[in-house]
């Protein structure tokens, strides 16, 4: 199979989240078969919950679509490093392979902070892949910063 990248879509859906006064942080779930099951952008202020971000989002989204907890043989792409929630979460819906753009020296929970695929109490680590589109979303995060703090 093919390797197809729906970075784009998910930088779409950042690029939403940032039009709505979000933080632009967008997400795609994809089947194994290739197909978008979810995409969607963090909606945290819009909903009033801490928990709407875009990894959350399209998981729950995709499992409700599926009628199942799990996501085995699923990708997502999210333009920014998950945080420790969604990291959490991307292992307990078995997601088998993330790709995300922007490190998030921050609040990052993968490669930064807490790193947790790397802990032995996570029960399933997808393939991770880092970087993708890395500099559009990262430009894209600072743009949005910079216009509020200007």
């Amino acid at each position: 199979m093919q390797f197809t990248s729906h970075m784009d879509q998910a930088l779409t859906e950042a690029k939403r989240a940032a039009a709505r006064g979000e933080v632009p942080v967008g997400a795609v779930l994809v089947s194994p078969e290739g197909e978008v099951l979810a995409a969607d952008g963090n909606r945290t202020r819009e909903l009033c919950d801490p928990t709407a971000h875009a990894e959350v989002l399209v998981i729950r989204q995709a499992c409700a679509k599926l009628g199942n907890e799990r996501l085995t043989g699923c990708s997502l792409y999210v333009t920014l490093e998950p945080c420790p929630m969604c990291a959490s979460l991307i292992s307990q819906a078995r997601v088998a392979r993330l790709y995300f753009g922007a490190a998030d020296p921050k609040s990052g929970g993968i490669g930064q902070g807490p790193r947790l695929f790397s802990h032995p109490q996570s029960h399933h680590v997808p393939e991770v892949y880092d970087g993708l589109a890395g500099a559009e979303a990262e430009a894209l995060l600072k743009e949005f910063f910079a216009e509020r703090r200007g």
